[in-house]
C-alpha cells in the first residue's frame, strides 16, 4: 500500500468522502482504483466476537476463546494479566484477519445498576487507566489495533442514544476522563470510539472539547476516531471535532454531505484531509501487520483464561477459615450455575466459546475422598422459587458436612441496553441460599455476576466467594479455590454496598427522558461511602486469602528524580501465614489542608505483590504531580495545592495498615476555583445532593430533564417519545414487525431484549441502520409528518424516495 499522503493526493473529493464510513457492518471501504483495502473491526473486549455474517450484529461469531469480563479483570489488579489478555485477542485478531478489535471499555461505574458494568473495570479512573492501558499495549503488542471505548461519559444504558450527561467539569475531569486520559497516554490505541450519549448538550461524536480541546489537544492523541455503531449525529459537525469514521456503513447520505459541505465552503477541506491521512494510516499500519499463515493455540489461551478468572474471583469471606474444602468431606453443590455455569454478559460482547468448563466436573476431579452430591436448586430462569427444588437442596444440605450454593445473576438480569431496575439476586437464588443457610450453617455462597449484588442472607452466611463472569475457564478455576489448590487473591474493583438506596447517584438514576444530572459529583463509590463514613457490605480494595500478610517501615519522602510535587513511598511487605500467596497493597492520598471539597481519599497507586510464606519484599510506588493535582475550572488546568497530604497504605479502602504525612509546596500560580455549597464539603449520609447547590457548582442554568409539550419531534427523538401521535404510532409497528422477524426465533433471548430496548430508544435517525430504503431525506420527511405538518411530509417523502431509486 501507497504512503498516506501520496494517496491523499490522488484521491477525489468523492473518494475522501466515502472512506469516512463503513462499507457494511464491520468493514472500511476499499478502492481498487488506488488499491486501498479495507480492514474489518470486531467486537471484543473480552474474546473475538467476528461474525459469520458481515452484515449481522448479533449473530453467531466463529469460536473464540471467551477471557472474564473487565469487572472480573480488574478485581486481579494485575497490570501483567491483562497485558497477556490482551496479546491473547491480538493473536485470535490475527488469525481471523481482523485489524481492529472495539475494546476495551474503561467508563466509571456510576452505579451499580449499569447494564454494561460487567464490560467495564471500576468505579475508581485511576484502576480503571491502568487496567485499560495495559489491556491497550497487550492488544497492540501483536500489531492489532484497539478502540477504547465509549468515550465519555457513558455510564447507563437507559436511553443512552441520548441521553444528555450533565455533569460538573471537576467530576468530568476528575473521575469521567481520568482513566480514559491514562489509557490514551500510557496505552497509545490505534482508535478511540465515541458514545453515543450527549455531553453537557452535545453528543459525544461532534464534541469539540471532548475531541478537540481534550482528547487531540491536551491528550495529544494522533490516532482515529470512529463512532460507536449509530452514534453519528451531525456529519460536518462531527468532522471539525475530530471524528473521522461513521460505523456502520453504509450510510445514506452522509457521504454527500461531506462533499456538499467541503463544495460550498462549510467545512475546510483541510479538516477532511486531516481525517481521510489518519484513516489511511490506520488501514496501511494495519495490512502491514496482516499475517494470513497465522494460528494461535486455543489451549494455551484456555490456560491464560483459567489464571484469569482465578486472579479475578474474590473471597469476601470466611469465617472459621470454613473455606479451603477439605477432601474428606462430604459436599452439597447446589445451584444451576455448578453445572451450567453464567460466565460473560449478553450484548455486542457475548463469545462464542471454543470450549466451556463447569465447576460440577472439575469440583469431582478435585474431591478425593470427598462426597460430592447435586442439586439443581432453582429454574433456568430464578425468577419464582421453586419449592420443590429447594426442599431437595435444604436435604442434600442437611446430610453434608459443608453446602456450597452457586448463584448470581442470570443472562436476563444483565444485558447491554438495558440497565438493572435493583441489586437483588433472583428470587429463586435469594430463597435457596436462605434455605440452604438455614439447614446447614457450614454454607458456601460462590456468586457469579457482572455487578455487586444486595445480599439479604451474608450474616448467616460464613463463606463468600465471588467468581464475577469468569470466561470460559471460570469453573474450574473456582473449583480450585474452593479446594485451596489456587489461593484466591482478587480485590473488589468497586463497592458492594448494603443497599441500593446508599448511593448517591441512585436519586438520579437513569434520569430522563433528556437529562441526568451528576448532582454526587466526584462522590461516586468509596469516594462517597468514606467521606460519609457509611457502613458499607464489601468495601472497595477487599479481598481475603488462605494467608495473610503484614505492612510495616513506612517511608514517604520528595521523588529524587521528577516534579516537587511528587513523592516516593516505600515500604515492606511480608507474607506472615503458611501459604504461597498474592497480596495488593493500595496507596490512597488525602488532602488534608484543602481549600475546597475533596473525596476523604482517592486511591493513587497500587501493586500485586506475590510472596512464599515469610517472604518479606520491599514495596516502591511512586506518586506523580497529578496524584495530589485537582482540575481546576477556572483556568482550564490541574493544580497542587500548598499544603499537608496523608499518604494511606492499606489492604482496602476500609483496611488502612499505614500512613505518613508529606507536605507539598503546591504550584505558585495556584488559584482555587469558587467554593462549593457545604453540602459538597460534608457529604449527607443519605447521598441526597440539592439541585440548587448541584447548579451553583455546575455554574450555568440546568437544562430541563423533560420535554415540553410544545418541543418539536427531531431526528434525535425516539420512537417511544414519538407514540404520542399517530404517525410515531405507524413507524414504531412498522419497525417493531422488522424487529419481530430478526428475533422469531428467540423470542425470548437476552439479545431480543437488547433489540427491543434499542427500537423503544433509538432515536429516528439511528433506522438508518434498519435496512435499504431507509435514508436521510425518508426520516427527515417523517418527522415533517409526526410533526404535524402532513402534507409537505408526504410531498418530501415522495421526494426522497426518488432520490432513493436515482442513487
Amino acid at each position: 500500500m501507497r504512503d498516506s499522503q501520496a494517496l491523499l493526493a490522488a484521491m477525489t473529493l468523492e473518494e475522501k468522502a466515502s472512506l469516512c464510513s463503513g462499507a457494511d457492518m464491520w468493514h472500511t471501504k476499499a478502492f481498487e482504483r488506488l488499491e486501498i483495502p479495507p480492514i474489518m473491526l470486531t467486537d471484543g473486549p473480552h474474546g473475538l466476537r467476528k461474525q459469520e455474517n458481515v452484515d449481522d450484529a448479533l449473530g453467531v461469531s466463529v469460536p473464540a476463546v471467551c477471557f472474564p469480563t473487565a469487572s472480573a479483570l480488574a478485581a486481579s489488579w494485575n497490570r501483567d494479566l491483562v497485558h497477556d489478555i490482551g496479546a491473547a485477542l491480538g493473536e485470535a485478531c490475527k488469525q481471523e484477519g481482523v485489524s481492529v478489535i472495539l475494546g476495551p471499555g474503561c467508563n466509571l461505574k456510576r452505579s451499580p445498576l449499569c447494564g454494561r458494568n460487567f464490560e467495564y473495570f471500576s468505579e475508581d479512573p485511576f484502576l480503571s487507566g491502568q487496567m485499560a492501558a495495559s489491556h491497550i499495549r497487550g492488544v497492540q503488542s501483536k500489531g492489532i489495533g484497539a478502540c477504547v471505548k465509549h468515550f465519555a461519559v457513558n455510564n447507563q444504558e437507559t436511553r443512552r442514544m441520548s441521553i444528555d450527561a450533565v455533569v460538573d467539569e471537576r467530576a468530568l475531569h476528575e473521575l469521567y476522563l481520568t482513566g480514559f486520559e491514562i489509557a490514551v497516554r500510557e496505552g497509545k490505541p490505534w482508535t478511540v470510539m465515541g458514545a453515543y450519549n450527549q455531553v453537557n448538550g452535545t453528543f459525544c461524536c461532534e464534541h469539540p472539547y471532548l475531541l478537540t480541546s481534550v482528547l487531540r489537544g491536551s491528550w495529544s492523541y494522533q490516532g482515529v476516531v470512529l463512532t460507536d455503531w449509530g452514534a453519528m449525529n451531525q456529519r460536518e459537525d462531527a468532522l471539525k471535532a475530530g471524528c473521522d469514521l461513521e460505523m456502520p456503513g453504509p450510510r445514506r447520505g452522509n457521504d454527500t454531505r461531506i462533499v456538499e459541505a467541503v463544495q460550498r465552503g462549510s467545512l475546510d477541506k483541510a479538516v477532511l484531509d486531516r481525517a481521510v491521512e489518519r484513516l489511511l494510516q490506520l488501514i496501511k499500519t494495519s495490512v502491514e501487520n496482516l499475517d494470513p499463515g497465522f494460528h494461535y493455540d486455543p489451549e494455551s489461551h484456555h490456560a491464560l483464561a483459567r489464571r484469569a478468572a482465578a486472579e479475578g474471583a474474590v473471597l469476601l469471606k470466611n469465617e472459621g477459615s470454613l473455606l479451603p474444602l477439605t477432601k474428606e468431606s462430604s459436599i452439597a453443590i447446589l445451584g444451576r450455575f455448578a453445572k451450567e455455569p453464567r460466565y460473560q454478559g449478553a450484548g455486542s460482547s457475548y463469545i462464542n466459546p471454543t470450549r466451556l468448563d463447569n465447576a460440577w466436573d472439575h469440583m469431582r476431579q478435585l474431591a478425593g475422598d470427598a462426597a460430592l452430591t447435586y442439586g439443581a436448586g432453582y429454574s433456568p430462569r430464578g425468577d419464582v422459587p421453586d419449592a420443590e427444588l429447594i426442599c431437595e437442596a435444604m436435604e442434600l444440605a442437611h446430610e453434608a458436612d459443608i453446602a456450597v450454593v452457586f448463584a448470581g445473576l442470570t443472562d436476563w438480569y444483565e444485558v447491554e441496553g438495558l440497565d438493572r431496575e435493583h441489586m437483588w439476586l433472583p428470587p429463586g437464588h435469594d430463597a435457596l441460599i436462605e434455605a440452604v443457610a438455614a439447614s446447614n450453617p457450614n454454607t458456601v455462597v460462590v456468586l457469579s455476576n457482572g455487578a455487586p449484588v444486595e445480599m439479604p442472607w451474608e450474616e448467616n452466611v460464613p463463606a463468600i466467594l465471588e467468581g464475577y463472569l469468569g470466561g470460559q475457564a471460570g469453573g474450574s478455576a473456582i473449583a480450585a479455590i474452593l479446594f485451596g489448590d489456587i489461593n484466591p487473591s482478587g480485590k473488589l474493583s468497586e463497592t458492594f454496598s448494603r443497599h441500593l438506596k446508599d448511593h448517591p447517584s441512585q436519586a438520579q438514576f437513569p434520569g430522563g427522558p433528556k437529562t441526568v444530572e451528576y448532582r454526587e459529583s466526584l462522590y461516586v463509590g468509596y469516594r462517597f461511602f468514606d467521606s460519609a463514613d457509611m457502613d458499607v457490605r464489601f468495601p472497595f480494595g477487599h479481598g481475603l486469602s488462605y494467608t495473610h500478610f503484614t505492612y510495616h517501615d513506612l517511608q514517604c519522602r520528595p521523588h529524587p528524580d521528577i516534579h516537587a510535587n511528587a513523592v516516593r513511598v516505600t515500604f515492606r511487605l511480608r507474607n506472615a501465614g503458611d501459604r504461597y500467596g498474592a497480596e495488593v497493597p493500595q496507596v490512597y492520598v488525602r488532602d488534608v489542608d484543602s481549600s475546597l471539597f475533596r473525596p476523604h481519599k482517592e486511591l493513587k497507586g497500587f501493586e500485586k505483590v506475590w510472596l512464599e510464606p515469610g517472604e518479606e519484599k520491599q514495596v516502591i510506588i511512586d506518586l506523580n504531580r497529578r496524584a495530589f493535582a485537582y482540575f481546576n475550572p477556572a483556568r482550564s488546568t490541574w493544580e497542587v495545592e500548598a499544603g499537608q497530604f496523608e499518604i494511606l497504605v492499606g489492604s482496602s479502602s476500609r483496611d488502612i495498615r499505614l500512613n505518613g504525612f508529606v507536605v507539598l509546596p503546591g504550584d505558585a500560580e495556584n488559584t482555587p476555583p469558587q467554593a462549593a455549597s457545604a453540602t459538597y464539603h460534608h457529604p449527607p449520609e443519605d447521598g441526597r445532593f440539592p439541585r440548587n447547590d448541584f447548579a451553583g457548582l455546575y455554574g450555568r442554568p440546568l437544562p430541563s430533564a423533560t420535554y415540553t409539550a410544545d418541543e418539536a419531534y427531531t431526528l434525535n427523538t425516539s420512537l417511544q417519545d414519538m407514540q404520542t401521535t399517530f404517525i410515531g404510532r405507524l413507524i414504531a409497528r412498522m419497525m417493531k414487525r422488522r424487529m419481530d422477524e430478526m428475533v422469531e426465533n428467540d423470542p425470548e433471548s437476552p439479545n431480543t431484549m437488547l433489540m427491543q430496548a434499542i427500537l423503544r430508544e433509538a432515536p429516528l435517525r439511528t433506522f438508518m441502520m434498519a435496512g435499504e430504503g431507509i435514508t436521510y431525506d425518508l426520516l427527515e420527511a417523517l418527522t415533517l409528518m409526526v410533526n404535524g405538518k402532513f402534507m409537505r411530509g408526504l410531498i418530501e417523502l415522495r421526494r426522497a424516495k426518488r432520490r432513493a431509486k436515482q442513487t
